[in-house]
This record gives C-alpha cells, sequence and structure tokens, in this order.
C-alpha cells in the first residue's frame, strides 16, 4: 500500500494536471467560437461565388475550356462531396495529390489519427500512384516517419491561418494540375458538424466537373435567368474558377480548424473530469490510510499503557 506522503504527492499532481486541461479546454472554448464566426462569415461569399460560377458554367458550356474544368460530358467523379476508396482509385489513372489536413497540436483525442488512417487507406487504393501535401505539423511528422511519398508539408499553418494562405496554397496546386503533375487532387480532412462531432471527409477539389459547377440545386441551366456581363462570360468564369478553387482549400482548412478546436475543447472536458473521478479516489484512499494509521497508532498507545499498568 502507498504510503500516505506519496498519496498527497499524487493527489496534488493529478490536481494540477486537471488545472491545465481545465484552462485548455477554456482556451480551446474561445478559439472555437472565432472559428465558427469565420466560417459563418465566409458562407454568404460561397453562395454567391457558387452561384455566379454556376450560371457561367452553364451558358459557356461548349465555349470555355479551362484546365481546372474537365471537358463536357467528361468522367471525373463527384467533386465537393464524398467519394468512395474505390471509386476515387478507379477514376484517377494518373498520379493523385492528396491534400492532408491535420492540426499543428496533440491532446485533441483521435482528431488526427482518423485523417491519418483514412489518407494511408486512399493512398493504398492509388497502387503508389499518389503523393501527399501535409498541411498541419502532426500529418507531417506522421507521414515522413513512415517515408510516405511526400509533395512536401507546411507546418504550423494553423498558427495565424488566413485566406492569403489558402490563395498561395490554390496557387501551387492548380499550377501543378495545370502543367499535368497530377491527374486529381483530393483533401482529406475533418469537417466540423458540432462541438460534439466531427466527420472525416474525402473530397475532391481538382478537376472542376462541368456538372458538379453548375449544380442540381437550381433544377439546371434552364432556370437561370440571362445576364449581360461584361466582359464576357467566358473571361469572368476564366477569373472565377481560381477564386473557386482558392476558396474550397480555404473552407477546408476553416473546417478543420474548427473541428480541432472542438476535439481538443471534449477531449479537455473528458480530461478533467477523469481528474476530477482520480482525485475522488485517491483522497478516499488516502482518508483510510490515514485512518487505518491513526488506528494503528491508538492500539499502539493503549496496549503500552496496558502493558504498564500490568
Amino acid at each position: 500500500m502507498a504510503s500516505l506522503i506519496d498519496l498527497r504527492r499524487r493527489i496534488r499532481s493529478v490536481k494540477n494536471t486537471q488545472q491545465i486541461t481545465k484552462a485548455m479546454k477554456m482556451v480551446a472554448a474561445a478559439k472555437l467560437r472565432r472559428a465558427q464566426d469565420q466560417i459563418l462569415s465566409t458562407r454568404p461569399y460561397a453562395l454567391e461565388l457558387r452561384k455566379v460560377t454556376e450560371h457561367l458554367a452553364a451558358v459557356s458550356a461548349g465555349e470555355v475550356e479551362h484546365p481546372l474544368l474537365t471537358p463536357a460530358g467528361g468522367d471525373a467523379g463527384s467533386a465537393g462531396g464524398e467519394a468512395a476508396s474505390g471509386e476515387a482509385a478507379s477514376g484517377s489513372a494518373g498520379k493523385t495529390l492528396v491534400l492532408v489536413v491535420t492540426g499543428d497540436k496533440g491532446l485533441c483525442g483521435a482528431f488526427n489519427a482518423h485523417v491519418q488512417r483514412r489518407a494511408e487507406q486512399e493512398m493504398a487504393s492509388f497502387n503508389g500512384g499518389g503523393e501527399i501535401l501535409a498541411l498541419g505539423n502532426r500529418g507531417a511528422d506522421f507521414f515522413t516517419h513512415r517515408g510516405a511519398p511526400m509533395r512536401g508539408a507546411r507546418r504550423g499553418l494553423f498558427k495565424d491561418l488566413s485566406y492569403a494562405t489558402a490563395q498561395e496554397l490554390a496557387a501551387e496546386i492548380s499550377k501543378a494540375f495545370s502543367d499535368g503533375e497530377y491527374d486529381a487532387v483530393y483533401a482529406v480532412y475533418n469537417e466540423f458538424v458540432s462541438v460534439l462531432t466531427q466527420r472525416v471527409s474525402w473530397e475532391r477539389l481538382l478537376p472542376i466537373a462541368r456538372e458538379d459547377v453548375v449544380g442540381d440545386e437550381a433544377g439546371g441551366a434552364g432556370d437561370h435567368r440571362d445576364y449581360l456581363y461584361e466582359p464576357s462570360e467566358a473571361e469572368i468564369l476564366n477569373e472565377l474558377l481560381p477564386r473557386f478553387v482558392t476558396f474550397q482549400i480555404y473552407r477546408v482548412l476553416l473546417e478543420s480548424q474548427a473541428a480541432e478546436h472542438a476535439a481538443r475543447m471534449t477531449a479537455m472536458d473528458s480530461a478533467t473530469k477523469n481528474a476530477g473521478e482520480l482525485i475522488d479516489t485517491l483522497t478516499l484512499q488516502y482518508n483510510r490510510s490515514r485512518q487505518a494509521e491513526i488506528t494503528t497508532e491508538l492500539i499502539e498507545v493503549v496496549s503500552g499503557a496496558n502493558a504498564l499498568e500490568g
């Protein structure tokens, strides 16, 4: 049985840990609020950008051949949505770039492990025809240590995340795709659903299929009104498509950032509760040991007194 000194030290140590986890939970909650505000503030722009791009892609079908667009009627899968592993492998016969978005830090439960596991599964389906661009320290360390084929890594990405960061990434990725280095670009990341729920998403970023840009939500191209554009529809679409890719990457980064803060807040909340339960258990054990020690001392005193009297 542990001594009273050892138990006191353990209780003090767990209490210190509990204070740290509680503080980390509060910090994560504050950062999560800001991350949620960023996501909400980007939605109006995202909606209008998609509406304009849908209309332009519909009215300029057959007139615009942009390197980021698949040919009309081309079969490139479903951009902007979830894709199965087998479909992803069969849909890209050439080299594929996978953006693996993880956090810069740990202590967030299985947040990073889920993304890394999904990325490994998808990379296995490409049969050696894929490369990884790791966004975040954890993913960079994980895949570098395992010798995975890497295009590069962006460490400390979420320390000061901004739209300019997404622009830089989008420019690099779009150029590599346009130059023929890759036949497809995918992103695997944690999508923020709620404070308690984060979902691992596998999403294709490039090429952009016309049917994905046009979309079915508006009921097809026939439901679009006629607008007058200056300059021409083709010129505006050529300008909007790179921005569309940039914003998709920016949205992915914001989703992952919010999901990381939510996962860390949940993990630290659980750790704080577990520390409290451990403190209660150790305190009970300490009190019992102390009571047993006092009882033993009393018995020794009484026995000594009786022996003197006898």
